[in-house]
């Protein structure tokens, strides 16, 4: 994976203890933050408010019975907002 060129403003005092346990670990400072990134952006949850809401509420078993029922039955590529004017235009004469 490729690399970029970072640069960063911190406190000096933060640095020299940050190259510190980088010593201490024996890894690049550039690693430190690398993982220090990652840990970050991976435990960042994006999460959708209405589904949260949601989440914990159990699907009627009426409900589940229907899951699926019409997988397969139509093409991908029908356009069901011409067939319904179709069946529209058929149901009243037009």
């Amino acid at each position: 994976m490729a690399t970029s060129k970072l640069t960063l403003s911190v406190k000096s005092d933060t640095i020299e203890r940050a190259k510190e346990y980088a010593r201490r670990n024996h890894t690049s400072l550039s690693k430190v933050v690398q993982n220090l990134l990652d840990d970050i952006s991976k435990k960042e949850i994006k999460t959708d408010p209405l589904l949260e809401k949601f989440k914990d509420d159990e699907i009627s078993p009426k409900i589940l019975a229907l899951t699926g029922i019409l997988k397969g039955k139509y093409p991908d590529d029908v356009d069901y907002r011409e067939a319904y004017r179709e069946h529209l235009a058929s149901k009243h004469g037009l």
